[in-house]
């Protein structure tokens, strides 16, 4: 059935980054005789704030780029006066909201003038403030971060200037990560400090290790598990940061990227329903408490569609399906629902991607689900089209064998693998579904088996109990605790000259295997850790073993090349 149009509506909508410059295009195609008015307080409209790590490092030099649409367009005032037929306000701030009178009440920050815009339907995009913590020193110069187009200029003015030689980057999440690789490419020694014991918190620590590992290969100095107790100051500028365990670090600037929160203090102020996140309450047509206001992007809280449960979600991409679900049910009535989100991300660390979706093994647990758990490792497509590596973990519930999560990381294909995964969590499919996957093979893009369904085989192997594996980071912590299992690697004597632990393993090739018997221990429940490059030998070796008698065979999965550890060569 058609959707009718209600015509002649007045759309007020606040918020010009991602959700509110999609809600405003939409809800004028809809009803081309609305009269829609965008109100932002920045004096840019859509930035891609995504994309300000790339500039500050320098990747691209026109600003202009972070404003513009697929083709190259600047999305400016003009381009929504002309191409969308939308009144877009820049440099102005909405103070008030009356839901009573139905008014916006806003200030041009350049004239101070106010104007009071009357609306039949109102749209809050306000997006998310920065969650900054009350550290000593904070007013210092060359302390910031990195929400802002101002901010993303400042950042790239001084390291195109070469004025400061040292950074330290407060908090490891996605922004965080990103900041540190763009002043690092820039010139910069960058420090990131991380209150958690990891950085990528949305990673299971085995993957997040490998990211970590590969940040300081690159150069970047990493400290876990400690926090910025005060910013150290000369001259009213910073000049290092004090450590919570005491250490100072020497920085001629510092980056907050400790993490965002809803911008909710409008919709407070106009007494809508706040969730129990703190984001905007709505329903699933992006409705508030209010039935003439929606809302949409970093300020709202959402459902996850694996839990069920309430939850902040501050990701570009939704925030414009959000801002096209606000516009439908803003203008032709509650057509269309927002389903909510299964909390996909990815980041760029260096030449390596680091990406997840759906529950980590943390998080599935958490949420009080028994879950199977497999990593993986290897390449994303024959070696002889250039193959570049992939570790991967993937999650499911073990009683019903619903995927619940996947992680990857490495130099491959990442975003591929996950986007896969992606749709299998969103579509329900068990590992036995993963397994079993029709996906498109060519030498090109992939290996016959590719990685993802690879890693739905391995689980399923364990899940029938035809594997018995452990990750690489319960193996050290084994031997970090004193426990003596006997290491196995059965790779060829060329690999393991290349590259080898160095914890006391023994050599013996998967072919020669069944003759050398013989030194391996004597007692069949001795423990032994058997791995290859990816496990793929190390599995078979382990089929080998327990068909001998060998009744504590484990496989390290994803082999050597899962090891987020220091090795001997």
């Amino acid at each position: 059935m058609e959707a009718k149009v209600m015509t002649n509506k007045r759309i007020v909508v606040i918020g010009g980054t991602a959700a509110g410059p999609k809600a405003a295009a939409r809800a004028k195609r809809l009803d081309q005789s609305a009269e829609v008015v965008l109100l932002q307080k920045a004096p840019e409209l859509s930035m891609a704030t995504c994309g300000y790590p790339y500039y500050v490092e320098g990747r691209f030099k026109e600003r202009e780029k972070l404003l513009c649409t697929p083709t190259g367009v600047v999305r400016n005032v003009a381009f929504f006066a002309g191409a969308k037929g939308v009144e877009a306000r820049v440099s102005t701030e909405v103070t008030e909201i009356n839901p009573i009178a139905k008014t916006v009440t806003a200030r041009n920050l350049a004239t101070r003038e106010e104007a009071t815009f009357p609306y039949d339907k109102l749209i809050l995009c306000t997006g998310s403030v920065p969650v900054a913590p009350a550290i000593p020193g904070r007013d210092l110069a060359g302390i910031s971060g990195l929400n802002t187009l101002a901010e993303a200029d400042a950042l790239r003015a001084a390291a195109e200037e070469k004025a400061v030689k040292e950074a330290v980057v407060l908090g490891g999440g996605l922004i965080g990560v990103e900041t540190a690789e763009a002043l690092a490419l820039a010139g910069i020694a960058v420090t990131l400090v991380e209150r958690m014991p990891q950085i990528l918190c949305s990673l299971d620590i085995e993957i997040a290790k490998l990211a970590e590992a590969h940040m300081r290969a690159k150069g970047v100095k990493l400290i876990t598990d400690c926090s910025v107790a005060e910013f150290l100051g000369r001259d009213g500028r910073v000049c290092g940061v004090r450590l919570s365990d005491g250490r100072e670090i020497a920085a001629g600037m510092a980056v907050m990227a400790t993490g965002i929160a809803p911008n909710t203090a409008l919709a407070k102020a106009a007494g809508l329903a706040i969730g129990e996140t703190g984001g905007i309450a709505v329903d699933a047509h992006m409705r508030t408490s209010d039935p003439d206001i929606f809302a949409a992007g970093d300020c709202v809280e959402v459902v996850n569609r694996i839990t069920g449960k309430k939850t902040l979600a501050p990701y570009g991409d939704l925030a414009n399906l959000e801002g096209r679900v606000a516009a439908d049910n803003a203008v032709l009535g509650p057509t269309t629902v927002f389903p909510g989100t299964i909390d996909s991300g990815i980041c760029k660390v260096f030449d390596f991607a680091a990406g997840s979706t759906g529950l980590s093994e943390a998080r599935a647990r958490a949420a009080g689900y028994d879950v199977a758990v497999a990593v993986n490792a290897s390449p994303d497509k024959p070696d002889f089209m250039g193959a570049c590596l992939l570790v991967s973990k993937i999650v499911a519930d073990a009683k019903t064998g619903r995927v619940l999560g996947f992680q990857c990381v490495g130099p491959g294909s990442v975003s591929r693998q996950v986007a896969t995964a992606a749709a299998a969590i969103t579509g329900g499919l068990t590992v036995d579904d993963m397994c079993m996957l029709d996906l498109p093979y060519a030498p090109p893009f992939s290996l016959a088996i590719d990685h993802v369904i690879a890693s739905a085989h391995i689980l399923q192997n364990k899940m029938r109990g035809l594997m018995k594996g452990v990750p690489a980071t319960a193996v050290k912590a084994k031997l970090d605790a004193g426990e003596s299992p006997f290491l196995l690697d059965v790779r060829a004597p060329d690999e393991y000259e290349q590259m080898r632990l160095g914890l006391g393993e023994t050599l013996i090739p998967l072919g020669q295997l069944r003759r050398r018997l013989g030194e391996l221990p004597e007692e069949t429940n001795r423990e032994i850790v058997v791995y290859c490059k990816i496990s793929m030998r190390g599995y078979e070796a382990q089929r080998v073993l327990e068909a001998k008698g060998y009744r504590n065979v484990l496989v390290m999965e994803g082999g050597i090349m899962a090891w987020p550890f220091a090795r001997e060569k």
